[in-house]
């Protein structure tokens, strides 16, 4: 059996789509979608409750972290496969989840994780960062062990041997890989659409905590210099994609983002 354990949060804007992909899938394993929300105000959580397909978790109690989420959700799952799919990211075909599992059939594999396509409305700049990162998965290799939570795969008797860290606030799939040790597959035919159009002050926390979280992780602290190389050498990508794609409207953003994300990570790894 399948478990895809799904985690959600004020996502009514996508997740009638994702739940309708995910219960068209075709497969020839049982499935179960198993739904933790987290407290939403939008409807989100009232929309799940009006699902008799899925199995419905309440959360743990306290303060969200996200490894105590996780860890209790697998603990719930029946599957001897857990699936992680976010509750914004939307399955773009039937067979999304055959073609995410089947890796894991292999015992040289120990996590999988899917493409991730933007959406239509994605800022330039962030359609160029997730081509870079997915994709063919040819730029993302050179890395490290890059992963992403949001469309992946594990066995459960893994994640039960070695759970998530629940000290952690952020990167906790990073985390995992990491200490692990893990053999990771990157399945790009296996296709979710997600993205984000973070506004300034969201990018600006969200990377400034990811760099706190690499520190943690062991990860060498980012120096001034080394910052600032990134900052000219990511504005220049995006200006060259910008330009290529005819969206000079966003030449100016560019460099405003690519310093707020930059220069917060770099904030955070020397905390």
């Amino acid at each position: 059996m399948i478990s895809v354990l799904m985690r959600s949060h004020n996502d009514i804007k996508y997740i009638r789509q994702t739940v309708e992909m995910l219960l068209a899938q075709e497969l020839e394993e049982e499935m179960e979608i198993i739904s933790c929300d987290d407290h939403s105000t939008d409807g989100t959580a009232e929309y799940l409750a009006a699902l008799p397909q899925l199995r419905r978790i309440a959360p743990p109690e306290g303060k969200y972290v996200p490894g105590k989420t996780l860890n209790h959700m697998v603990n719930a799952a029946k599957g001897e496969t857990i699936v992680f799919n976010n509750s914004d990211a939307i399955p773009q075909s039937r067979d999304y989840l055959k073609k995410l599992t089947l890796p894991l059939k292999d015992g040289n594999v120990d996590c999988v994780f899917g493409n991730q396509i933007p959406r239509k409305e994605a800022f330039y700049v962030v359609r160029k960062d997730y081509e870079r990162a997915f994709g063919d998965g040819s730029i993302a290799v050179t890395w490290g062990n890059f992963f992403s939570l949001v469309s992946s795969g594990f066995r459960k008797r893994d994640l039960v041997a070695k759970p998530f860290d629940e000290k952690i606030q952020y990167s906790e799939d990073a985390h995992w890989v990491k200490h692990n040790d893990a053999k990771i597959f990157y399945v790009s035919n296996a296709v979710v659409e997600h993205s984000h159009n973070y506004t300034l002050s969201e990018v600006k926390k969200r990377f400034f905590n990811e760099g706190v979280a690499d520190k943690q992780m062991g990860k060498k602290p980012m120096s001034f210099l080394h910052c600032f190389r990134s900052i000219a050498a990511e504005t220049v990508r995006d200006w060259l994609y910008l330009v290529k794609h005819r969206r000079c409207k966003e030449f100016f953003y560019a460099p405003v983002y690519r310093y707020i994300q930059k220069f917060s990570y770099y904030r955070g790894t020397q905390q």
